[in-house]
C-alpha cells in the first residue's frame, strides 16, 4: 500500500510538473524571433497582394499614425488562404511580435515590432495623466525631454530593451506628453558600423531597419549632425 501511495504521489508530481513546465516553454517559443517564420509570413504577404491587384493585407491605420507602426499585417487576410495561421510569436497568437510592413510603395517588408515597449511606455503615460503633467528633467530637443522619474513614483529610471543591441534605451517626452523610446545610442553604433549616404535633415532610421528583422517602434526621426556626425533629433521646420 505504501509502494503505491509513494508511486501514485510521484506520477502526480510529474504530471504537475508537466503542466506547468510545457507554457513556460510555450512562452518562451512566443518570445523567440524566427527568419523562418518571418519569411514565411512575407510569403503569404506576397501572394495575397498578387492575388488581389496590389492590395496590402494590413489593419486600417490613421493618417498620422507613426511610420513603423502605421502598417501592422492583418492575419485574418492571409491566414489560412496563405499560411496555415499566424506564427507562434506573433501578437495575435499569444506571442510579444506585432507583424508589420514597412517600404509599402517600393518592395513591402515584413518586420517584427517588440510590444513590450507599449506597456512601459503605457505605465509611464498613466502616471503622468495621475500627476497632471510631466516633470520634465532635461531639455534634449526642442520640444523633447528626458523625464524626473523619482517625481512620477519610480525608485528606478524604467528603460526597455533595444532589439538591435539588446542595450537598455531610455525613454523620453515630448511637450504633449507623449512617450518615446531613445534610439540615438543604436543609431550612434550603427552609424560607426555601417557605410550610408545619409545627409543632415534626413531620417536616419532606416540604418536600424535595413539589415535586421526589427523596427524601432514608438521613435521619433532622427538625423546627423552636421558637426559631429552623430544622431541628433530630427526637429520638424
Amino acid at each position: 500500500m505504501k509502494k503505491f501511495i509513494s508511486f501514485f504521489i510521484i506520477m502526480l508530481a510529474s504530471l504537475l510538473l508537466s503542466a506547468c513546465m510545457y507554457p513556460e516553454e510555450e512562452l518562451a517559443q512566443n518570445k523567440v524571433p524566427y527568419q523562418d517564420q518571418i519569411q514565411a509570413v512575407q510569403s503569404a504577404v506576397n501572394q495575397f497582394r498578387e492575388a488581389n491587384g496590389g492590395i496590402l493585407p494590413i489593419k486600417t491605420k490613421e493618417a498620422q499614425t507613426p511610420i513603423y507602426q502605421k502598417y501592422p499585417i492583418d492575419f485574418k487576410k492571409i491566414a489560412p488562404a496563405y499560411m496555415s495561421e499566424p506564427p507562434g510569436n506573433a501578437f495575435e497568437s499569444g506571442g510579444i511580435f506585432q507583424y508589420v510592413l514597412v517600404d509599402v510603395e517600393e518592395n513591402p517588408t515584413v518586420k517584427l515590432l517588440d510590444i513590450r515597449m507599449a506597456e512601459t511606455i503605457r505605465e509611464i503615460k498613466i502616471r503622468i495623466q495621475t500627476k497632471g503633467y510631466p516633470p520634465y528633467k532635461e531639455k534634449l530637443a526642442n520640444n523633447i525631454f528626458s523625464l524626473d522619474y523619482k517625481k512620477l513614483g519610480y525608485k528606478e529610471e524604467p528603460v526597455v530593451v533595444s532589439p538591435f543591441t539588446q542595450k537598455n534605451l531610455p525613454l523620453i517626452v515630448d511637450g504633449n506628453s507623449e512617450v518615446y523610446v531613445d534610439y540615438r545610442s543604436d543609431l550612434y553604433e550603427a552609424l560607426k558600423k555601417n557605410e550610408h549616404a545619409y545627409k543632415p535633415g534626413e531620417d536616419i532610421r532606416g540604418l536600424l531597419v535595413k539589415d535586421s528583422m526589427f523596427v524601432p517602434a514608438y521613435s521619433l526621426p532622427y538625423t546627423i549632425d552636421e558637426t559631429t556626425k552623430e544622431p541628433i533629433f530630427l526637429e520638424s521646420k
